[in-house]
């Protein structure tokens, strides 16, 4: 008996699953995924290199591959905002006109270009957010202004567009204060520009917008008062001064920014923010470092308590570069990953801890690692690879 018991013990332990808190789902593809989006009740979508995107209906069980849009094979798809299983909006980035949106609303059996980078050869989209399946921004780094350019948008501004019928005509944000102030709002300072490596350089939260660039500063303004978007918030009135040449609309002029410095790492052109989040219209996490440096694990993450007045850096750090950061409300935990790992905090991004595999419990050794972007309970990396959240291991 004490023979028969001991080997049932070594069968529990050796043929357990294997987790991890990240689940290592298959992915049916090995391009470089950055974009994901998950808008629960087991829809996903998932985006990255050559033209990829896939989308579940199951909760990752399985994960479709996509037809890729046309004239897109190669592009990088690096953000993806869906609305429901068939509809959803994928943005490539890339210099000049390998920044692209494309629209789908046959569960991606079809697409149709929806807008291209007017600032061809210059600008480059960074990321793409919706608010409700109506009101979405673009963002993009700064560029010269359109070729075709009216005085709507100054040159070296942030790109700001903004839709108000599902991604289908983009118009303008302008910055109509003169002169500009550099380091002010959409006004650039020096070579700064913002990161596309997880789709989360903008966030929003109970009708707040913010911005985070590269010289770790972060922009924010109030886009409406209420429990939800005003029917008009982002559709152009009548204007009889200058007219858009990219969408025959006028610019929606946003000159009540505020901005504030962020203690992130901000040294050389690979470092700086790359992804901030919002729990609430107060609280908030940004992460970043040097992209190119993954193991330096300084001025990698700040949070505040006052919607982004107010940065403080976090005392006990994340472990190295981190390029995506999302709220687990449940939880009610931070998790941010990155190449060479992921952290968590339970104070708001006071302090961090790592989450590492448990070799005890026979979880894989990298599933902590070799992440890109989060949209939680999913996790996109290199190599197609995704996981999903073991929201037991944060109980750990």
């Amino acid at each position: 008996m004490r023979r028969l018991t001991w080997l049932i013990a070594i069968c529990f332990a050796m043929c357990a699953p294997s987790y991890g808190q990240w689940e290592v789902e298959t992915s049916n593809t090995t391009a470089d995924l950055r974009g994901i989006h998950s808008i629960g009740n087991g829809v996903a979508w998932a985006s990255g290199t050559n033209g990829t995107v896939l989308r579940t209906e199951d909760s990752g069980y399985v994960w479709q591959l996509c037809a890729v849009p046309p004239g897109a094979e190669m592009l990088d798809f690096r953000g993806v905002q869906a609305f429901d299983a068939n509809t959803a909006i994928v943005m490539s980035s890339g210099k000049g006109d390998l920044s692209r949106l494309y629209k789908t609303t046959d569960g991606c059996h079809s697409w149709k270009l929806v807008f291209a980078n007017p600032y061809a050869p210059d600008g480059f989209f960074d990321a793409i957010l919706f608010l409700d399946p109506q009101n979405g921004l673009l963002f993009g780094d700064p560029s010269p202004a359109n070729p075709r350019s009216t005085p709507v948008e100054y040159p070296g501004d942030f790109r700001l567009r903004v839709t108000a019928d599902g991604g289908n005509t983009w118009g303008p944000v302008s910055a109509p204060d003169y002169p500009a102030k550099p380091g002010n709002g959409l006004h650039a300072v020096g070579d700064e520009s913002a990161f596309a490596a997880s789709n989360s350089s903008i966030a929003s939260r109970e009708g707040w917008f913010w911005f985070a660039t590269s010289a770790s500063r972060v922009a924010f303004r109030s886009l409406y008062n209420g429990s939800k978007p005003s029917e008009f918030l982002f559709r152009p009135a009548y204007c009889a001064g200058a007219v858009d040449p990219a969408s025959n609309l006028c610019g929606q002029p946003w000159v009540d920014f505020e901005n504030s410095s962020v203690p992130v790492l901000h040294i050389s052109p690979s470092s700086g923010i790359f992804s901030i989040s919002f729990a609430s219209a107060t609280h908030g996490v940004a992460v970043g470092g040097d992209y190119a440096k993954p193991e330096v694990a300084k001025e990698t993450a700040a949070y505040t308590l006052d919607g982004g007045k107010k940065w403080y850096a976090s005392r006990n750090l994340p472990h190295g570069y981190r390029s995506s950061v999302a709220f687990d409300a449940a939880t009610k935990t931070w998790i941010t990953v990155g190449p060479n790992g992921t952290d968590i905090s339970t104070d708001d991004g006071r302090n961090w801890r790592p989450l590492r595999p448990d070799p005890a419990r026979h979880e894989a050794p990298d599933a902590d690692r070799n992440w890109n972007a989060i949209s939680l309970p999913f996790v996109v990396g290199p190599k197609g690879r995704i996981g999903k959240l073991n929201a037991a291991a944060l109980r750990r």
